[in-house]
């Protein structure tokens, strides 16, 4: 299978994003190089880690658009995502010399919702080996993996609570429908595995 224009789109549309964030956060303020690599690798782990969970209900149109299967397409995005997503906050502890940037801050309840990062980091990894030992936790690992949705949800508190771009509309705007797009994307997932095994049962039943 090759990638098909509607792949090619979809891609070049990504891409098209990538750029326009870039500039966007460009054009704000900024002190050093190392900050620009902290903001924009939030930016573009966010990105990728939305497009990731917004592949979910589409197991079978993914491979007839990408040419790929769903699994490698969806790992690829993930891949890339996690990568970035991890590079924000070592960047940012090189730049403060400040290794408890890691953990989550007990300090007040909004220093914990305004370094959400640091948790969402955690849970990223977390969902990450359940994925990995899937086959070994057949009956737990969705679940587990599932908690990607956590790391949007904590990710999007964090931007909008102290993120440095989201001072920028366009980017605020964006990042928060992508947030929403991904929420609507884990909502479809599971009205497709409730019709699912209503088909299933309905065959059971027949009988």
């Amino acid at each position: 299978m090759t990638l098909n224009k509607k792949g090619f789109l979809v891609l070049l549309g990504i891409t098209a994003l990538v750029i326009i964030i870039s500039a966007l956060a460009l054009s704000l303020p900024y002190g050093s190089p190392l900050e620009v690599v902290v903001r924009l690798f939030a930016l573009y782990g966010y990105l990728t880690l939305s497009v990731a969970t917004m592949t979910t209900p589409f197991l079978k149109e993914i491979p007839k658009v990408f040419g790929k299967t769903f699994i490698k397409v969806h790992h690829i995005f993930a891949i890339v995502g996690t990568a970035s997503a991890t590079v924000h906050p070592v960047a940012y502890a090189i730049q403060t010399l400040d290794p408890t940037v890691f953990l989550p801050s007990l300090r007040s309840w909004y220093a914990f919702w305004a370094l959400a990062g640091r948790p969402a980091l955690i849970i990223i990894y977390i969902a990450l080996a359940a994925a990995l030992v899937r086959r070994k936790m057949q009956t737990y690992w969705r679940s587990i993996h599932a908690m990607m949705y956590v790391v949007l949800f904590l990710g999007i508190v964090h931007a909008n609570l102290i993120g440095t771009d989201f001072q920028n509309p366009v980017i605020n705007t964006l990042f928060n429908l992508l947030f929403a797009a991904s929420i609507a994307a884990f909502a479809l997932k599971r009205i497709q595995r409730h019709q699912l095994k209503k088909r299933l049962r309905s065959k059971t039943d027949r009988r």
